[in-house]
């Protein structure tokens, strides 16, 4: 009885944690391996990376942003038929994740991570994780065997040869995607379709919840 007793506070008390919540809305995923499925997206609030060509550069501070439980982002994720939850931001790891995917989890949901990996500690249970690294700030290495999917980000002609420098590091079975950045696609498309076809092990991811102008 008193284990009994002690397992519900724990749940308890793991609802009640809070997150910076910028924004979260149902839609369907744009990019990478569940491109065209629908998924909840969580985006949480706070970012230490800083991508100039971020395009949500808004959810960089960690402290302007309505605070949400983990009772309340499973509950608003139920409230829909889909049974993918992204958790992105802002950098997702600067947060303790273990709370929301457990409760995730226990609701029926797969959950996916979107991440640069740049965090002190790698937390969460995750069914998915995108690593998306960043030129400007290490990763931590404890990322790498948990990585599905790398997607770089396509920005200049020389991020195709950085790009191949974080295969070595990942499982053997994980995605190589590439990625144009939105604003220089004109420029990087024909360089990447280029690179591809003489590296097929790559793949194209390419935003296409954008061309379907949805969030």
């Amino acid at each position: 009885m008193q284990s009994n007793t002690k397992d519900i506070k724990s749940v308890l008390k793991r609802d009640e944690f809070t997150y910076p919540v910028m924004e979260s809305f149902y839609t369907i995923q744009g990019e990478g391996k569940f491109q065209g499925h629908a998924a909840y997206f969580i985006r949480l609030g706070g970012c230490d990376v800083g991508c100039h060509w971020c395009d949500v550069k808004e959810s960089w501070p960690i402290d302007t942003h309505p605070i949400k439980t983990v009772k309340e982002l499973v509950e608003e994720a139920s409230a829909q038929p889909g049974k993918i939850v992204v958790i992105t931001g802002g950098e997702p790891l600067m947060h303790d994740l273990n709370p929301l995917t457990e409760a995730l989890h226990e609701a029926g949901f797969r959950t996916h991570i979107e991440t640069s990996g740049v965090a002190k500690e790698i937390t969460g249970v995750w069914d998915w994780v995108c690593f998306s690294p960043k030129k400007f700030k290490e990763p931590n290495s404890d990322i790498f065997p948990l990585v599905n999917e790398l997607k770089v980000i396509i920005y200049h002609p020389s991020d195709l040869s950085w790009a191949q420098t974080w295969t070595t590091h990942l499982p053997e079975n994980s995605l190589w995607l590439m990625q144009p950045e939105w604003s220089k696609q004109l420029d990087m498309n024909p360089l990447i379709v280029d690179f591809v076809k003489q590296s097929p092990r790559w793949q194209i991811s390419v935003q296409t919840h954008k061309f379907l102008q949805i969030p």
